[in-house]
């Protein structure tokens, strides 16, 4: 017999590190999303009973995957259309183009018959287990919308015979895009998590660097893939610094720098260089160039704000929505001078209504100006906003600061 709070706790852990796997696996033997997100769910379901009269299995994705595949089994043999479906299911793709079945179903959500919001929110449901509600505040939606978006994207999955394997190689230009966005979507959600008592959530972020290698070695020559793993090793190389010793939020220019991952840094830079070989830019690319002047500046006092203002403003022409302006008006400020920095945050409150970081962004260039009442009312309206706990505290560090 085993504890239940040890089982628990086991259970959880097999769920963020086994979830995406097991139900890749069984959408692909089955073909049905819904019976196996089913299936999937009932076989963790049963891991709480099981484990705990069984004891935890050395190996529990080989459990839960053999479980749920038994349990969808089961299901089709149970009637005729189900047993005609079952002798139907052929591996669609080469295992040896694809050497994961997390990329297999990631490029079927990122199928062109689904629109570029459906399948990043689709992908990281199935392949991450995010709930609706953090996929919902990571689009910036209610909880309702995202979950009829959900529902939508299964359906039309279904109703459209959208196979589930990899497109040939001529046609993989034209999904990677969504493919990307899917895997930087779920490194941000785990670099800085969406609301809760933790900041980082390092096994997605993990995964999506895991994720990010696969694509890039699968696709050599394509500079946004390579783009996008740079990108992201540059920002996970400094996830070791961005708390301090009791979990408080310590912001990139205070940042002990000898605790960033140096092997990361020079992987990324080095990533990166292999890109600009193509001579082929593009938003990636240009994040990842951001992100290298902050990673490769040995103080913050040397950091290049005049060419990081510069690339924000290549980086509008690729992306140009307000986050990307309310980034650029932070390295305008930082490389002009606050005022100018404000100036550029004008018109975007309507733009992005209940995100922390605008007020948070403009407390801050009040601060630097001296203006303190000023500041202090902005960094209150951040701190209502403000979805996770260290920067809660952050925020209210500030304001007692300047108080």
């Amino acid at each position: 017999m085993t504890g239940a709070a040890e089982v628990r706790r086991a259970v959880d852990a097999a769920f963020r590190d086994e979830w995406g796997q097991v139900l890749a696996t069984v959408i692909g033997l089955t073909g049905d999303w819904e019976l196996a997100e089913e299936c999937v769910q009932d076989a963790f379901a049963r891991a709480l009973e099981r484990w705990e009269r069984d004891g935890v299995p050395r190996r529990p994705g080989a459990w839960l995957t053999t479980t749920a595949r038994r349990r969808a089994l089961d299901r089709l043999r149970r009637d005729a259309a189900g047993a005609a479906k079952l002798r139907r299911i052929v591996p669609e793709g080469d295992a040896e183009d694809v050497p994961d079945d997390r990329l297999r179903l990631m490029f079927t959500c990122c199928h062109p018959a689904l629109a570029m919001d459906a399948r990043v929110a689709l992908t990281l449901r199935t392949l991450a287990g995010l709930t609706t509600a953090e996929i919902a505040r990571a689009f910036l939606v209610s909880e309702d919308t995202m979950s009829k978006r959900l529902t939508r994207a299964k359906r039309k999955i279904r109703d459209a015979g959208v196979p589930y394997r990899v497109p040939p190689a001529h046609l993989l230009p034209e999904r990677l895009p969504g493919v990307l966005a899917v895997l930087y979507l779920l490194f941000t959600r785990g670099y800085a998590a969406s609301a809760g008592d933790a900041l980082v959530r390092r096994d997605l972020s993990a995964e999506a660097v895991r994720l990010a290698r696969v694509l890039s070695g699968l696709l050599p020559r394509e500079p946004e893939a390579a783009g996008l793993l740079a990108l992201m090793l540059l920002h996970d190389a400094r996830r070791d610094a961005r708390l301090d010793a009791a979990g408080d939020l310590v912001l990139l220019e205070d940042q002990d720098r000898s605790r960033w991952d140096a092997a990361a840094v020079a992987e990324g830079v080095a990533v990166l260089r292999a890109a600009r070989r193509e001579a082929r830019p593009g938003p990636y690319q240009v994040q990842a160039e951001i992100a290298a002047c902050h990673a490769t500046a040995r103080k913050a006092a040397e950091t290049d704000w005049p060419r990081i203002a510069a690339l924000y403003d290549r980086l509008a022409v690729f992306v140009p929505t307000p986050v990307v302006a309310l980034n650029r008006a932070v390295a305008v400020g930082m490389a002009e001078g606050p005022e100018r920095g404000l100036a550029l945050l004008d018109g975007l409150d309507d733009r992005l209504p209940g995100y922390h970081l605008l007020p948070a962004t403009r407390a801050d260039l009040l601060r630097r100006l001296g203006r303190a009442a000023e500041a202090a009312a902005a960094y209150r309206e951040a701190l209502a906003l403000a979805p996770t706990e260290p920067e809660r505290r952050f925020l209210a560090r500030r304001i007692a600061e300047i108080e």
